[in-house]
């Protein structure tokens, strides 16, 4: 199968028949053998009915339902795990998305050799203030902690070697960051290419401002978990070892003044009035938690079922 088109979809009943008549215009039209994954994330609409219709009427449609709602990462997630095809593009259903995008996608995948291409919404339907401006800055953020130099992190619109897919995993709400997972899994040919942006045709937007402080923990996370998840005892340790040192070189200064007052034969107050022997003690009480903190996190690490869990490309 040349291309699966896994679409994650929440109360979208009004776009869906639309959405698959574009997509299978556009794979006729260039002859690509295809299915398309429908996931509807507890949707509370008919958005299931339109997607059972669908399956009814095409074997090429596939669907998956939610009990709830637990978000877009995890319907990738599974979206993921059904898809068969040589290339997946990943789209948003609400219409915004052009699915006339998709041959030069899968071209950029199959002749040109990227791992991964994302798309850029250069020109924007989306209101200034609430999405654009913030969407800028979580971008620049992004570039700077990934080292991958992107456009559109959040862009819906993307497609994959079916080999990316296959060995990434997609948690939480960390599918703002598949391109960072899929450079952290080994696959670094990461290309971009300028998409259309359609205005919304139906309903409204599913994303509050909320996501954009979600997105900035979320990338803390995924950045100091690439960074020191198998080996947290060079983050922790090293942050312990300097404060305990301060702390503890903060106490023998303090003791040694207290010590050359007594030699001079001068009335010495005592260390305890002193604030900076409460600083350097807390420092080193500080330094010792971060140490030990480290060591049980290095503990944790070294005895987790997937500590061993290496991406191999080849075995011959």
């Amino acid at each position: 199968m040349d291309i699966s088109v896994v679409v994650p979809l929440y109360n979208e009943e009004e776009s869906l028949p639309e959405l698959f008549s574009w997509i299978q215009r556009t794979m006729d039209t260039h002859s690509f053998s295809f299915e398309v994954i429908f996931i509807s994330d507890g949707s509370t609409d008919s958005s299931w009915k339109v997607i059972e219709d669908l399956v009814a009427k095409n074997s090429m449609v596939k669907g998956i339902k939610f009990r709830r709602n637990y978000g877009k990462s995890p319907a990738l997630y599974c979206g993921f795990k059904e898809a068969q095809g040589d290339v997946v593009v990943t789209m948003d259903a609400d219409l915004q998305d052009s699915p006339e995008e998709i041959p030069s996608l899968y071209n950029m995948i199959m002749k040109e050799g990227y791992d991964l291409v994302s798309g850029w919404k250069k020109k924007r339907y989306d209101p200034v203030f609430t999405k654009n401006l913030p969407s800028k800055l979580f971008n620049a953020t992004a570039r700077k902690i990934s080292g991958i130099q992107l456009h559109d992190f959040n862009c819906g619109l993307k497609a994959y070697k079916r080999e990316v897919v296959k060995n990434i995993e997609v948690y939480g709400e960390m599918h703002r960051y598949i391109p960072f997972l899929a450079k952290n899994a080994g696959f670094s040919n990461i290309g971009e290419k300028v998409v259309s942006h359609q205005a919304r045709k139906y309903g409204t937007s599913k994303f509050g401002f909320a996501r954009f402080i979600n997105g900035y923990l979320d990338l803390l996370s995924l950045w100091f978990i690439s960074k020191f998840g198998v080996k947290p005892m060079h983050f922790f340790g090293v942050a312990g070892s300097i404060m305990f040192l301060l702390g503890f070189l903060s106490v023998i200064t303090v003791g040694f003044h207290k010590l050359w007052a007594i030699l001079q034969g001068v009335r010495a107050p005592l260390i305890t009035d002193s604030p900076y022997f409460y600083l350097a003690m807390l420092a080193m009480v500080l330094g010792t938690q971060f140490f030990v903190t480290g060591f049980l996190g290095e503990l944790i690490s070294r005895n987790a079922s997937e500590r061993n869990n290496y991406h191999i490309e080849k075995n011959i």
